[in-house]
C-alpha cells in the first residue's frame, strides 16, 4: 500500500533525524514498518535509506537494510538517485564499505557496470573520491568479470576524463600510482582540454617531501602505513599520512615522467631571427602585415597545454622539474609556443629553486642563455616581465623591488654582453622593460619607506630619551661621593650595559633613517644598499627596544628583590616576561634573514669549491677521485 503525500514527509523527516542522530535501531523499525523497507526514497534527490546509511560511513546498519531486502527484490537494488548513482557508487565515497560492497555484488553483480548520469562506474567514482581500500576492491572485482575492450567503460568517462586523470585530481597518488601501473595506456591518454596524467600533476604542485627541518626528522621515526590506525594521537596519524603521500607521490611522477617524451614535440628557436641592437630601425611593418601578425599570435594563444616540464616551471614543482630533467636532460632545450623555455618562464614567474637546478646543468646554461623569445625578449626582457600571482607571502613594495633588482643582477650574470643592449620587437632593451615595469612598484616603495623610517625615528628617539634618562637616575641611587648604591650588585652591571647598548643603537638607527628619508629614492638607490639600510636600522631599533626592556627588568629586580627565593623567581619571571614575548614576536624576521644568510653562504662556498677544484692540477683530481670512491667502495 502506497503511503500518502502528508504520511511520507513525515516518514521521511523521522528517518532522516533517526540517521543524523546515529539512531541506527530506530533506523530499522521504521523500515519494518513501511513499504519499500530499506529501499524507500528518504532524499529531495531520491536517495534510499540504503543510499544514506552507507554514505554516512555506517556498514553495521547498511548490511542490516541489506538483510531485510528479500531475494526477489534483488532488481530493486539497482535504483539510481537523481545523480545516477546506485548504491554500489556510495561505497566508494569511504574506506570503511568493503564489506558492504561485497555483500551488494553477491546480491546484484550487475551494478558493477552500471554508470551514473556522469558516465562514472562504482571503479572511477571510488577512485574520484580517492578511497584506496574500496578502490583496490572493486578494481579486483571488475578484473575478475571483466577484459579486453569491455574495461573502456570502466577507465574513461562520457568527457574524456580518464580514471587516472580523477586519481589525481582527487590527490590519492596511492590509487593513482596502482591505475597507471596496471593501465599503462592511460599514461599518455588526455582529457577534454589535452591534458595528459603528468600535466595534471605539474599543474596540481604535489607535496613531495616535508617543509620543515622539524617535520623532515619526524618523517624518519613514523612509517607511512596509513592503515594503522593504533595510535592515539592525531599528529602522528597526520604525520603518517602526510609521509604516504610523499612517499606516493614521487614514485607516480617518477612513473610517468619515464613514459613521458612530449617536449621532443618543440617549437623551432630559430625562428625568432631579426631583433634588433639599437633603436633605429631601416623598414617597419604595414597595416595589413600587424593585422596578419596580430590574428596568428591570436590564433597561437588558442593552443593546447604546454609540456609537463614547462607546466612544473609555471607551477613552481621543483621536484617534477629535476625528475625530468635528470631522466631526460636533453628536455632542458623544449621551446613553448611563444619561444619561451625554460630560463624565460623561471624568470618570468620568479621560480629560482627551478633557475638553481638549470644552473647546475652547466652545458645547458650555456645553450638556453642567448635565446630569445618569439617577440625578441632576452633572459633579461623576462625579469620585467613578472606574471602577477596570488601568494601566501605578500612582501612589501621595498623588498618586492629589491628582490626584483637582485634577481636582474642575477641574470645579468647568466646572459651574454650583446643581451643587455638586444631590443625586443617594442625596440625596448632590458633595463627600460625593467625600469617600466617596477615604476609603479618603486614609488610604492617611497612612500613606505619614507613613512616608515619618520614613524620609527620617532619611537627611536623616545627610547634615546628614556635610556638617557636613565642613565643620570640609576636604581637606588647616589651614594655621598656620587657613586651608585648599587654598584657592587650584579644585576646593576646588567643595568648598565643594557641602558648603553639601547642608547647607543636608538641614536645609530636615528641616523640611518634620516639618512634614508632624505634619499632620492631612485633605482640605484634601491639596488645598492637603501633596503639594507632600513634592514638595519630595523634591527638595530628591536635591539633598542630589547635592552630598554632588559634595563627595565634589572632596575625592578634590583629596587624591590626580597630574601624569598621564591618572590625573586617571580619578580624575574614579570621583569623580563615582556622580552620574551618581544623577542619571540620577531623571532619570523630573524629567521628569514638567517635563512637568507644561509643560502647566500652555501652558494658562495659551492663557488668557492668549484674553483679550487677546477684549478687543481689534472693529477690531482685523479688521485682524489679515485681515493673518494674507494672510501666509498665496499670492503
Amino acid at each position: 500500500m502506497a503511503l500518502s503525500k502528508d504520511e511520507n514527509l513525515r516518514i521521511n523527516k523521522l528517518l532522516y533525524n533517526a540517521l543524523m542522530n546515529q539512531d541506527d535501531a530506530e533506523v530499522i523499525h521504521i523500515c519494518r514498518g513501511i513499504p519499500k523497507g530499506p529501499l524507500h526514497t528518504l532524499t529531495i534527490h531520491e536517495d534510499t535509506v540504503l543510499h544514506m546509511a552507507i554514505y554516512q560511513k555506517k556498514p553495521e546498519l547498511a548490511l542490516k537494510l541489506l538483510e531485510m531486502v528479500p531475494s526477489s527484490d534483488t532488481h530493486k537494488l539497482t535504483w539510481q538517485n537523481g545523480g545516477g548513482n546506485t548504491i554500489l557508487h556510495e561505497t566508494g565515497t569511504n574506506k570503511r564499505t568493503v564489506v558492504v560492497a561485497k555483500e551488494i555484488l553477491r546480491r546484484a553483480r550487475m551494478l558493477l557496470g552500471m554508470v551514473n548520469k556522469e558516465g562514472e562506474t562504482a571503479l572511477f567514482y571510488a577512485a574520484r573520491h580517492g578511497k584506496t581500500n574500496i578502490y583496490m576492491f572493486l578494481h579486483d572485482e571488475v578484473g575478475r568479470t571483466i577484459s579486453g575492450l569491455d574495461l573502456k567503460t570502466f577507465l574513461r568517462r562520457d568527457d574524456r576524463f580518464t580514471i587516472l586523470h580523477i586519481a589525481i585530481l582527487s590527490r590519492n597518488y596511492r590509487v593513482a600510482y596502482d591505475i597507471a601501473s596496471n593501465h599503462k595506456e592511460l599514461i599518455n591518454e588526455k582529457d577534454a582540454n589535452d591534458m595528459t596524467p603528468l600535466q595534471l600533476l605539474s599543474t596540481i604542485k604535489p607535496q613531495f617531501s616535508p617543509k620543515t627541518s622539524f617535520k623532515r626528522m619526524m618523517f624518519k621515526l613514523v612509517d607511512a602505513n596509513v592503515d594503522d590506525q593504533e595510535s592515539k594521537f592525531s599528529f602522528i596519524r597526520g604525520l603518517k599520512k602526510e609521509k604516504h603521500s610523499c612517499e606516493w607521490a614521487m614514485k607516480l611522477a617518477t612513473l610517468l615522467i619515464k613514459s613521458d617524451n612530449s617536449w621532443e614535440d618543440t617549437e623551432s628557436w630559430t625562428d625568432n631571427r631579426g631583433s634588433k641592437f639599437h633603436e633605429y630601425r631601416t623598414t617597419t611593418l604595414s597595416a595589413e602585415e600587424n593585422m596578419i601578425t596580430a590574428t596568428t599570435q591570436e590564433a597561437d594563444d588558442f593552443n593546447k597545454a604546454q609540456t609537463p616540464l614547462l607546466l612544473a616551471t609555471i607551477n613552481d614543482s621543483t621536484v617534477i622539474v629535476r625528475e625530468i630533467l635528470r631522466l631526460y636532460p636533453q628536455a632542458v632545450e623544449h621551446v613553448d609556443k611563444h619561444g619561451h623555455n625554460i630560463l624565460h618562464l623561471a624568470i618570468m614567474h620568479r621560480r629560482y629553486s627551478i633557475i638553481d637546478v638549470v644552473e647546475e646543468m652547466k652545458y645547458p646554461l650555456d645553450r638556453l642563455r642567448g635565446r630569445l623569445d618569439k617577440n625578441y625578449n632576452t633572459l633579461l626582457h623576462m625579469v620585467g616581465c613578472k606574471v602577477d600571482e596570488l601568494k601566501e607571502d605578500v612582501k612589501h613594495p621595498a623588498q618586492q623591488l629589491k628582490e626584483d633588482q637582485r634577481l636582474f643582477k642575477r641574470v645579468e650574470k647568466i646572459c651574454t654582453t650583446l643581451d643587455t643592449v638586444t631590443r625586443n620587437a617594442d625596440q625596448k632593451t632590458p633595463s627600460e622593460v625593467f625600469f617600466e615595469a617596477n615604476d609603479e612598484i618603486r614609488s610604492q616603495a617611497k612612500e613606505w619607506m619614507s613613512e616608515n623610517a619618520k614613524n620609527c625615528s620617532i619611537v627611536a628617539v623616545l627610547i634615546a630619551t628614556v635610556a638617557f634618562t636613565s642613565a643620570y637616575t640609576v636604581p637606588g641611587g647616589p651614594d655621598k661621593n656620587g657613586h651608585p648604591v648599587l654598584r657592587d650588585r650584579s644585576m646593576f652591571l646588567l643595568f648598565t650595559f643594557a641602558d648603553a647598548i639601547s642608547l647607543s643603537t636608538a641614536l645609530t638607527s636615528v641616523i640611518i633613517f634620516m639618512n634614508i628619508v632624505t634619499s632620492p629614492f631612485t633605482f640605484d638607490d634601491f639596488a645598492s644598499s637603501l633596503y639594507e639600510k632600513q634592514l638595519a636600522a630595523l634591527i638595530l631599533l628591536i635591539i633598542s627596544v630589547t635592552m630598554m626592556m632588559v634595563a627595565f627588568a634589572a632596575t625592578l629586580v634590583l629596587t624591590i628583590t626580597s630574601e624569598a627565593t621564591w618572590s625573586n623567581m617571580t619578580l624575574y619571571s614579570v621583569s623580563f616576561f615582556p622580552v620574551i614575548v618581544f623577542v619571540y614576536s620577531y623571532v619570523p624576521e630573524y629567521s628569514t634573514i638567517a635563512k637568507d644568510m644561509f643560502r647566500v653562504l652555501k652558494k658562495m662556498m659551492g663557488k668557492i669549491h668549484n674553483m679550487i677544484w677546477d684549478n687543481k692540477p689534472q693529477s690531482t683530481r685523479v688521485i682524489d677521485g679515485s681515493l673518494n670512491s674507494l672510501s666509498h667502495s665496499p670492503v
